[in-house]
């Protein structure tokens, strides 16, 4: 099975060359900076353009017309698998995709570091495969430009429990790339903003 992996596009993913593959998966921030139904009507069209058998989305801390309007944005994303705290299943693989973060301005998604976060994360099933959430763990994927490592402590506690084959987020544009460690391959998809490629996978 072929994954194709991006994140954080913010409005500019017509400019990105999408290679084909079997599933596309997208890691949030889809919007340039308040995720509004427009921008999302014109995300799904372009993902409606695009091969792949499934395309899994969740969102960003930008995205906030999930936050906002939950209802209505899935019924605007019609060719997509949204999930938000929520399980999808191809090719024998599951699929977890969760859209929280540690507080980061006044955006979507943002929570409070500790019990709030943690409480997410238990709901992750023991059993996934590729875990998607928008903001990676601590001290993997996550080293600010400025040196800080601003990933979340109780997701990376987590994600060592469960031990998932990929873990999949963004978020942190700088810190973008593939870490294989342990059994679990991490990947930070940022695009950048710059048109980056996307990651490609094969399981």
């Amino acid at each position: 099975m072929r994954l194709v992996i991006l994140s954080d596009t913010h409005g500019r993913h017509r400019r990105i060359d999408v290679p084909a593959g079997d599933a596309l998966v997208h890691a949030g921030d889809f919007s340039p900076w308040i995720g509004t139904l427009k921008e999302l009507s014109d995300f799904n069209d372009f993902l409606g353009g695009l091969p792949h058998r499934h395309k899994i989305v969740i969102a960003g801390n930008h995205d906030f017309c999930f936050q906002r309007a939950n209802r209505v944005a899935r019924a605007v994303l019609t060719n997509a698998h949204y999930l938000e705290d929520e399980s999808f299943e191809a090719w024998g693989l599951k699929f977890y995709g969760s859209p929280w973060q540690p507080r980061f301005l006044n955006l979507a998604f943002n929570l409070p570091r500790g019990e709030p976060l943690r409480e997410k994360w238990a709901l992750i099933p023991p059993d996934t495969d590729v875990l998607v959430t928008h903001g990676p763990p601590h001290g993997i994927g996550d080293q600010r430009f400025y040196g800080h490592h601003v990933g979340c402590e109780e997701l990376l506690i987590r994600v060592r429990h469960i031990k998932p084959r990929v873990h999949i987020f963004g978020h942190v544009h700088e810190a973008r790339g593939r870490f294989d460690i342990g059994d679990t391959i991490f990947i930070n998809a940022s695009s950048d903003c710059n048109g980056r490629e996307p990651f490609v996978l094969e399981l």
